[in-house]
C-alpha cells in the first residue's frame, strides 16, 4: 500500500540489525510514524499495547519478535521458551498469534536461519493471501456497490492488501466504484482512524457512521453487503471479530443482507470446535471512558467522555454464530460454513 507516494507494509523484519519496524498505528491518523523494536520483549509489547493490531499484523508480528529470540538468545532452549510465552500472553483471541509463534518456532529447532526465515515466509504468505482475497472477493461486488464494514481489516490489520478491504480495492481497481460505510468502532475507533485512513489515501468514496447507526441504513435499503475480517474462525465457522460484529450479522439477517466474513487460512483455527471455546479479550476500563486525539497543536490528549465515578466494561470481541454468514471469502475461494469441513 502506497503513503505518501511510497510504498509499505504495516510491519517488516531486518534480520541483520535484529530489528523489526511497523507503522505506529496509535498515532494515526493523525501522525505517520515508523517504530524500531530492538527486542522480542519490545515487540511482543507492540502488540499489547496496539502499536500493531489486526489479525494478520498480529501473526506476522509475533513470528518476527520469534525470529528475534532465536537470533538474539544463541538457541538457549529454556530462554526460547520463555520467550514464546511471553510472546503468546499478550493478547488471546487471534489465533495467528499462535500459529505464527508456533511455526516460527518449530522451524527453530533446526537452527536460527530457519525460524528467520519461516518468520519472513509467514509476512510473505500474508501478503499474497490478502491478494488473493481481494481478487476473489471482487466477483462478489456489483458496479456501486454500498458496502458496510466493521472495525478495521484493511492493509493495516495485516502485512499488506488486508481482508475484509482486499475486495474493495480490487473493485475499486476494476472499476466498479464501490461505496464504503465505516462504523467507528468502539471504543478505540479504529473504522473512523483506520479503516477510514486507508480508504481516504486510496480515493475510495466512504463514509464514517457511528455504530449504532449501521441498522438505520440497513432498513433504509441502502447497504448492499456487509464484509467484516475475523481474528479467530472455529471448525464450525463461528467468528471471533470485534464488539459490534454480531450485531451487524443479525440486522444483516433480519433484513436479508449478505454477511460476508474475510480472512486468510491462517485465521482459521479448526482445533477449537466452536466459538463457546474462545477466550474473549477483555480490556481496560480507560479505552471506553476516555477519547484520545490531537488538540489545536496536534499533541495527543486524553479527554474523560464518561461519568466521573463511573466504571466500564470493555471486551474487545463478540462471536457471531456460523448461522449469520453468507460465505467465507479467502485465499482459496469463497467457502460457505458448512463446506469448511473438507478444509480441516
Amino acid at each position: 500500500m502506497r503513503i505518501n507516494n511510497k510504498q509499505y507494509r504495516t510491519v517488516w523484519y531486518d534480520a541483520e540489525s535484529n530489528v523489526v519496524s511497523m507503522i505506529d498505528q496509535v498515532k494515526l491518523p493523525f501522525a505517520f510514524e515508523i517504530v524500531e523494536l530492538k527486542d522480542y520483549k519490545e515487540t511482543a509489547e507492540a502488540i499489547r499495547n496496539m502499536t500493531v493490531r489486526g489479525a494478520g499484523a498480529i501473526g506476522a508480528t509475533a513470528g518476527f519478535a520469534m525470529a528475534q529470540a532465536f537470533v538474539s538468545l544463541n538457541g538457549n532452549a529454556g530462554e526460547i521458551q520463555m520467550a514464546k510465552d511471553f510472546i503468546e500472553a499478550t493478547r488471546p483471541t487471534a489465533v495467528n498469534l499462535f500459529y505464527a509463534s508456533n511455526k516460527v518456532f518449530n522451524a527453530g529447532q533446526a537452527g536460527v536461519e530457519q525460524a528467520v526465515n519461516m518468520a519472513q515466509n509467514i509476512a510473505d504468505e500474508d501478503a499474497e493471501g490478502c491478494r488473493l482475497i481481494g481478487e476473489n472477493g471482487n466477483e462478489l461486488i456489483k458496479a456501486n456497490s454500498r458496502i458496510l464494514t466493521h472495525c478495521n481489516a484493511g492493509w493495516l490489520a495485516f502485512v499488506d492488501y488486508g481482508s475484509a478491504l482486499s475486495p474493495v480495492y480490487a473493485a475499486k481497481a476494476s472499476g466498479k466504484a464501490p461505496f464504503v460505510y465505516a462504523d467507528e468502532t468502539r471504543p478505540r475507533g479504529q473504522g473512523a482512524r483506520l479503516t477510514a485512513f486507508e480508504l481516504h489515501h486510496n480515493e475510495v468514496d466512504h463514509r464514517i457512521i457511528a455504530d449504532n447507526a449501521a441498522a438505520f441504513y440497513m432498513s433504509k435499503g441502502m447497504v448492499d453487503m456487509v464484509i467484516t475480517g475475523a481474528d479467530r474462525i472455529t471448525g464450525n465457522g463461528d467468528v471471533a471479530n470485534k464488539i459490534g460484529t454480531l450485531e451487524k450479522a443479525i440486522v444483516a439477517r433480519e433484513y436479508g443482507i449478505p454477511f460476508y466474513v474475510a480472512a486468510p487460512f491462517s485465521t482459521f483455527d479448526f482445533a477449537t470446535e466452536s466459538g463457546d471455546m474462545i477466550t474473549i479479550e477483555e480490556r481496560d476500563e480507560e479505552e471506553l471512558l476516555y477519547h484520545e486525539g490531537p488538540d489545536k497543536d496536534m499533541v495527543m490528549r486524553s479527554i474523560r467522555m464518561a461519568s466521573p465515578g463511573s466504571h466500564g466494561l470493555n471486551p474487545a470481541f463478540d462471536v457471531t454464530p456460523a448461522k449469520y454468514i453468507t460465505a467465507f471469502i479467502t485465499e482459496k475461494g469463497i467457502i460457505k460454513p458448512e463446506e469448511l469441513s473438507t478444509y480441516r
